[in-house]
């Protein structure tokens, strides 16, 4: 099993410029895997790669936690992987199975967990060294640029769905039509939810009709929470946005014990009144992505349904230019860079 060159788009230091580098792949070790990348996403999360915001970050590090390609080679003690076989690697990038939480089966939380293009080299590369334990499946009817978001936005959306007790015929609103919100927003139609969308101005009204939303309230004309209170409150707001002040109405809009969940890093602390919490025993709680069986659950569930992210691609040579356009917000919805394999 020989060592493979190819390319890699690392980060020298904090804040430095992309520098594209050839370099030489190690074989896996135990418990690892070779993946031939063909897509990975670029995700916001990257920037704290890109400019040295996570804690203890060592340099030079190659981002990406979106990676769909195939599996090249396999280290000793991996009996379910093969080379040829398509897989993705997602943000949780390996856990240690003996911390309290993994003890509990409660992967996504484990103390010692491995995030993907942080702890080790990730997929702005042609080739990545993961966990075996944090792969998921590829379905042969997913194409990669399409999956590799659906291992990061997909995979959080879809999990904190399936896993907020809302029940088909439950109002479910999303707060905000973005690289997040365009996904959740078709999850929660194709799981059976009345879907509500909710964004600042009427232009965002029919994309959100064509990501199957029933309902579209205008935050800039309208008062979400009274709208939602129309419809009896909805079981639960996922919040997809970065804006803290967005939130502050959203407690008001929830039915008793609904939930405010949120999946996108607010960019400050959240104002809550106490008393709709109290007095209608409402809950307001976070949600971090979800392990390897997570992201195959997701791949899974949207090759079954038709959920797709909406895309621009790059070259792996452009990634400056591609987080530069994602950093910039303006991109519709996810970009995704693509090594040509």
């Amino acid at each position: 099993m020989p060592t493979v060159s190819g390319r890699a788009m690392q980060v020298s230091a904090a804040g430095g410029a992309f520098q594209l580098i050839e370099k030489q792949f190690p074989n896996p070790g135990p418990g690892q895997v070779r993946i031939r990348v063909h897509a990975c996403g670029v995700c916001h999360s990257d920037s704290l790669t890109k400019f040295g915001q996570w804690p203890g970050i060592q340099f030079p590090r190659v981002p990406g936690h979106e990676v769909a390609g195939i599996v090249d080679a396999v280290g000793p003690d991996v009996p379910l992987f093969q080379p040829g076989q398509r897989v993705g690697l997602g943000w949780h990038g390996g856990h240690c199975n003996f911390c309290p939480p993994c003890r509990r089966g409660d992967f996504i939380l484990c103390e010692n967990q491995l995030i993907s293009g942080i702890d080790f080299d990730g997929g702005y590369a042609d080739y990545v060294i993961a966990p075996a334990n944090a792969l998921a499946f590829i379905p042969a009817d997913l194409a990669p640029a399409d999956a590799g978001p659906l291992l990061c936005a997909g995979v959080t959306t879809f999990n904190s769905l399936r896993n907020s007790g809302a029940r088909s015929g439950d109002t479910v609103a999303i707060l905000g039509i973005g690289g997040l919100g365009h996904l959740a927003v078709q999850y929660a139609a194709k799981s059976g939810y009345r879907t509500v969308a909710v964004a600042r101005g009427q232009d965002k009204a029919p994309l959100a009709h064509q990501l199957g939303a029933h309902l579209y309230i205008d935050s800039t004309t309208q008062d979400p929470a009274d709208e939602l209170q129309k419809l009896g409150g909805a079981q639960v707001i996922l919040s997809t946005v970065t804006s803290a002040k967005a939130l502050e109405w959203t407690v008001n809009g929830l039915a008793p014990t609904g939930k405010l969940i949120i999946v996108g890093a607010p960019d400050g602390p959240i104002v809550v009144s106490p008393f709709p919490m109290i007095l209608g025993r409402r809950t307001v709680l976070g949600w971090p992505s979800g392990t390897g069986m997570d992201s195959e659950d997701t791949l899974n569930f949207s090759a079954l349904t038709g959920v797709k992210p909406m895309i621009e691609t790059y070259s792996l040579e452009r990634a400056e230019e591609a987080f530069d356009r994602m950093m910039s917000g303006n991109a519709r919805f996810r970009v995704v860079l693509t090594t040509g394999a």
